[in-house]
């Protein structure tokens, strides 16, 4: 897929169908997340894939609007890690959750251009998903992204058109 259609026309999706990732598939999709960039080349962020159903659902127990973790083919959480040269438990605050997002968005486009569907979802309970996962101390969980075909009604699918890019936009000042 063409990468500004692979843009224009991936929505998150909550509903999944319950046939796996291939190997190989998922392999390229992990590697996009890496090929993200990074401030500073510091690569902050790492990923644990969750693909075992106990697993995602012990994962989904850590957030407050997560049912579609147990559902997905595999969740990717992207993890935290802190730089060498910050105290342990702190972390560049202001570029490891930027590349975060970043290696999530690249995650997204890859699966969507496999024809496969996602969904960013946040976990609230930090130390829920420390436990869960096995994370070092002073690791924090960023995101998780839900990956899986489509399957079934999407509740959320169409509920809300996109704002017109004039409302988006706006040139050299606010006002």
């Amino acid at each position: 897929m063409e990468t500004y259609r692979a843009i224009v026309t991936k929505r998150d999706t909550r509903a999944f169908d319950s046939k796996p990732i291939p190997e190989d598939v998922l392999g390229r999709i992990l590697q996009a997340g890496r090929m993200a960039g990074s401030a500073k080349a510091a690569e902050p962020v790492r990923a644990v894939v969750v693909r075992a159903q106990a697993q995602k659902e012990a994962l989904a127990a850590c957030g407050r609007f997560t049912p579609q973790i147990p559902t997905c083919a595999a969740a990717v959480v992207l993890v935290l890690v802190p730089e060498p040269d910050q105290p342990p438990g702190q972390f560049a605050y202001f570029r490891g959750p930027f590349d975060a997002g970043r290696a999530g968005q690249n995650i997204m486009l890859a699966a969507w251009s496999e024809g496969i569907a996602s969904c960013p979802v946040t976990l609230h309970d930090n130390d829920c998903a420390r436990a869960v996962l096995g994370l070092p101390e002073g690791h924090l969980v960023a995101n998780v992204i839900a990956l899986g075909y489509p399957g079934g009604k999407d509740p959320t699918t169409g509920s809300r058109p996109r704002m017109p890019v004039e409302q988006y936009v706006r040139w050299e000042r606010w006002g």
